[in-house]
C-alpha cells in the first residue's frame, strides 16, 4: 500500500507540475524540410525569449495536425503554412488576430492583402512562393517571349529533349495558362471559376503542345526534376524547390514566364503566401506574438533568403545579390494570389479531374467542365438541418436500462457472486490488454460512430442524425450509379478485394507448395526473395509500381517497346491511368505483389503441420500426386488458410496506399475504394469528417458482415467434413 501510494503521489505531482511547465514554453509547428528548415533554426539561434518546442509536420498532414490539436489545447502557439488555408482555419477558429505581432507598413501589398479577412490581420506574412520558369544555358540561351516561340525551338534540340517540362494535368501548374487567357479558378462570389470559353481556350491551348511533343505528357514534381536535372528540357515551370535538387554546376537561371501571344497577357501563376500564424492560446500570450514578430523581421528575412534563396514579403529587404531570389521576386509581381476562401478547396479536386479528363482525350471539354461544376457544388452545399437527438437518447437510454436489467438478473443468481469470485484472478490478467484494446480500438470507433452523426466543422458542427448515411446511400440525390456514388466504389471495392484475394491465394499456395518441397535446392535463399516484397513497406512499392507504368518513362512501357522492336508486333506505349481497365490492372499488380508473400507463408507454415503419416497411407493405397494434394493436403491447411483468406481480405478492402499512390484514383475517380473515398472527404473537400466518419461506419459494418458471412462458410465446410 505503501508503495502503491508513493507511485500515486508521483503520478499527482506530474500531473499538477505539467501545466506549468507547458506555460512557459512556447510551441512552433512547420512543414519545412531542407535548407528552409535550417534557415529556420538558424533565425530561432537568435530569439532570446521563452525556450521553444519546435515540431516538423509532413505538409500533406499539417492541416489535420493542427485541426485536431489545437482546439484540445495541445497545438502549437505559433504555426508556419501558407495563407489559402487562412479562410478554412479561421471558419474553425483556429487562428485568431495577430495583434501587435504584425509590423504595418513592413510588408509588400500583395502579402499584406492575402493575410487579412473582414479588417482583421490574421497571420504575419514571411515569404512568397510561386512558380517561375528554369532556363537550361546549354540548351536554350534565351527566353523567348512569348509561348508559341518557345515551342518554335523544338526544331532544334537534340533528339528525346522537350521544350517545356511541367506539370500539365496539374491544376496548380495550369493556373498559369488560365489566367492569361482571362479565367480563374474561383470568381469573386466563390463560385466555380474553371469553366467557359476561357478555361476551353487555356486547355486546348496545352493539348496542343502535348499533341506536338512539346511539353512530356502525365508529368508530375520528380519527372519534371529529372528531366531537367538530366539536359533533357530546355525549360522548366517550377517553384523555388527544384533549385535545391539541381547540381550546382550546372548552368541555368531563373526567368519570369513568357506571354501568350495569343492573348498578349504573361503566364500568371498562382501566388502563395508563407506566414506565421497564431492559434488562440498563442494571440493571447506576449512572447507567442513576440515570435511571431521575430520570424517576420527583417534579420529573420535575410537568413531565409541566403539560406534558402526565400523571396522576402517585407519591403526593406534587399534581394539584389541573389539572381534566383530576384527573378521569383519579379515573377510573384506578375502573379495572381491565391484566394484564401474554403471554397478554394473545394475547387482543386474537380478542376484537377476535369483538367485530366480533357487533356487525355476521354471527355469532350463543355462536358468535363460542367461536371466539374456539379462536383464543386456537391461539396459546397449546405449540411443537412439539425435534427433533435431526442430519438438517440431515448434508443440509447432503453439499451443501457435492457442491459442494466439483464446484468441485474444475472447477479442476483445464488451461483453468480461465486463465479465472480473465482473468476477475479483471471480479470486481473487480461485487464491490461482490456485497457489497451479498449483506448486503441473501442474508443476510436465509439468516437467515429458518434461522429457520423454531425455535420460540418469547428463551431457550425451540428447535429443531424443519420442524415449522412441516408445522403450516402442515396448517392447524393443523383444517379445511384454514377461516378463517386457509394454504390459505384462499393462494387469496384469489392471486384478489388475478390480479385487481389483470389491471386494472393493461388500464387501464395502455388509457391508455398514449391517451397515446402523438401528435395527443392535452395530453398532458404527463394523464401528470403519471395518475402521481400511483404517486408517493403507498401508505400514505397506503390510509389515504385507508379513510375513502372509511366507511360514514357516507366519500366513497363520499355518492355512492350522491347517486345515490339524484337517480335516486330505492333504495340504502343499505355496510358494506364487513362482507362479504368488499365488503371484497374496497374492497381491490382502493384496490390498483388505486395500481398502473396503472406498467403505463402502461412501456406509452408501450413503444410509442415501436415503429418507425415497421412500423405504416406495415402501413398501406399496409390493415391497420385495430385490426388495426394486435392484430397489430403488441401483439407487439412484449409483451417489455417481460411483466417489468414479472412485478414487478406480485411487487408486488401482498405488498402488505401496502393489506390491513392498509384492510380491516384484516376480515371476520373473511377478506381477509387471506400476507404480513398472517406479520405477525400476528410481531407480534400472541406474537411467534412462527419461525412467521412459515415463512409468509415459503413467499412466497419460491411467488414463485420463479411467475416461472419466467411467464419460461416468455414464452419460450414469443416460440417461437411
Amino acid at each position: 500500500m505503501r508503495r502503491a501510494a508513493a507511485w500515486f503521489l508521483f503520478a499527482l505531482t506530474l500531473l499538477l507540475g505539467h501545466p506549468v511547465e507547458a506555460a512557459e514554453r512556447l510551441r512552433l509547428w512547420h512543414a519545412f524540410r531542407g535548407d528552409e528548415e535550417a534557415a529556420l533554426h538558424e533565425v530561432l539561434a537568435t530569439w532570446s525569449g521563452p525556450p521553444i518546442d519546435v515540431l516538423a509536420v509532413p505538409y500533406d498532414a499539417f492541416s489535420a495536425k493542427v485541426s485536431s490539436a489545437i482546439p484540445f489545447g495541445e497545438g502549437p502557439h505559433v504555426f508556419i503554412d501558407s495563407h489559402e488555408r487562412l479562410g478554412e482555419y479561421a471558419r474553425r477558429q483556429l487562428v485568431a488576430g495577430v495583434g501587435d505581432a504584425y509590423d504595418t507598413g513592413a510588408f509588400l501589398p500583395t502579402a499584406a492583402a492575402a493575410v487579412e479577412r473582414d479588417a482583421l490581420v490574421l497571420a504575419v506574412p514571411l515569404s512568397l512562393k510561386t512558380l517561375a520558369l528554369y532556363v537550361a544555358d546549354d540548351l536554350a540561351p534565351s527566353v523567348p517571349a512569348t509561348v508559341e516561340e518557345m515551342a518554335a525551338l523544338r526544331d532544334h534540340l537534340p533528339e528525346g529533349v522537350y521544350v517545356l517540362a511541367y506539370e500539365a494535368q496539374n491544376s496548380y501548374a495550369h493556373a498559369a495558362f488560365l489566367h492569361a487567357f482571362g479565367g480563374r479558378l474561383l470568381n469573386d462570389d466563390e463560385s466555380f471559376g474553371f469553366v467557359g470559353p476561357e478555361a476551353e481556350a487555356s486547355v486546348r491551348f496545352v493539348a496542343n503542345l502535348l499533341e506536338e511533343g512539346i511539353v512530356p505528357r502525365d508529368a508530375d514534381g520528380a519527372l519534371v526534376t529529372n528531366l531537367f536535372r538530366a539536359g533533357k528540357a530546355a525549360y522548366a515551370v517550377s517553384g523555388p524547390w527544384l533549385a535545391a535538387e539541381l547540381d550546382p554546376t550546372m548552368r541555368y537561371h531563373v526567368a519570369p514566364m513568357p506571354r501568350i501571344a495569343a492573348t498578349g497577357q504573361p503566364l500568371q501563376p498562382l501566388l502563395t503566401v508563407e506566414c506565421a500564424m497564431l492559434s488562440p492560446a498563442g494571440a493571447a500570450d506576449r512572447d507567442a506574438r513576440a515570435l511571431a514578430r521575430h520570424l517576420s523581421s527583417r534579420e529573420a528575412a535575410e537568413i531565409r533568403m541566403r539560406r534558402a534563396h526565400s523571396v522576402s514579403a517585407r519591403v526593406d529587404v534587399d534581394a539584389s545579390g541573389d539572381q534566383l531570389v530576384m527573378a521569383f521576386a519579379a515573377q510573384a509581381r506578375t502573379a495572381s494570389p491565391m484566394p484564401s476562401s474554403t471554397a478554394m478547396r473545394s475547387a482543386w479536386e474537380p478542376a484537377h479531374r476535369a483538367l485530366r479528363k480533357m487533356l487525355r482525350g476521354e471527355s469532350d471539354f463543355g462536358a468535363a467542365l460542367t461536371e466539374a461544376v456539379h462536383r464543386f457544388e456537391v461539396v459546397r452545399r449546405p449540411p443537412p438541418a439539425a435534427a433533435s437527438p431526442t430519438p438517440l437518447v431515448v434508443f440509447m437510454g432503453t439499451l443501457a436500462m435492457l442491459g442494466a436489467w439483464r446484468m441485474v438478473r444475472r447477479i442476483r443468481r445464488p451461483e453468480a457472486l461465486a463465479q465472480l469470485r473465482r473468476s477475479l484472478p483471471a480479470y486481473a490478467y487480461v485487464l491490461h490488454a482490456v485497457v489497451v484494446v479498449g483506448v486503441l480500438v473501442v474508443l476510436p470507433l465509439v468516437v467515429g460512430a458518434g461522429t457520423s452523426l454531425f455535420a460540418g466543422a469547428g463551431p457550425d458542427a451540428r447535429y443531424v442524425g443519420f442524415a449522412n448515411f441516408l445522403d450516402i446511400l442515396a448517392a447524393r440525390g443523383g444517379p445511384l450509379f454514377e461516378t463517386g456514388s457509394f454504390w459505384l466504389v462499393l462494387l469496384v471495392t469489392l471486384a478489388w478485394t475478390v480479385i487481389n484475394v483470389a491471386f494472393h491465394l493461388g500464387i501464395g499456395l502455388v509457391l508455398g507448395l514449391l517451397l515446402a518441397r523438401p528435395l527443392l535446392r535452395l530453398r532458404a535463399l527463394y523464401r528470403v526473395l519471395l518475402v521481400i516484397p511483404w517486408a517493403v513497406p507498401s508505400y514505397v512499392t506503390a510509389l515504385a509500381w507508379k513510375g513502372m507504368f509511366h507511360r514514357q518513362f516507366g519500366a513497363v512501357t520499355g518492355l512492350i517497346l522491347g517486345l515490339r522492336d524484337v517480335f516486330g508486333l505492333e504495340l504502343e506505349p499505355i496510358s494506364w491511368f487513362a482507362r479504368f481497365s488499365t488503371a484497374f490492372t496497374a492497381n491490382v499488380a502493384t496490390n498483388v505483389w505486395l500481398g502473396f508473400p503472406f498467403m505463402m507463408v502461412v501456406t509452408v507454415a501450413a503444410i509442415t503441420a501436415v503429418p507425415k503419416d497421412v500423405l504416406e497411407a495415402a501413398e501406399v493405397d496409390g493415391a497420385t500426386p495430385w490426388q495426394r494434394l486435392v484430397h489430403v493436403t488441401l483439407p487439412m491447411i484449409r483451417p489455417a488458410l481460411m483466417p489468414a483468406v479472412t485478414l487478406g481480405a480485411i487487408w486488401t478492402f482498405n488498402m488505401f496506399n496502393v489506390v491513392f499512390l498509384v492510380s491516384g484514383g484516376d480515371p476520373d475517380g473511377s478506381t477509387d475504394i471506400l476507404v480513398s473515398e472517406a479520405y477525400r472527404w476528410a481531407f480534400t473537400r472541406e474537411a467534412q469528417y462527419g461525412y467521412a466518419a459515415a463512409y468509415v461506419v459503413l467499412i466497419f459494418g460491411l467488414l463485420s458482415l463479411g467475416t461472419r458471412l466467411l467464419a460461416r462458410l468455414q464452419r460450414g465446410a469443416e460440417g461437411a467434413r
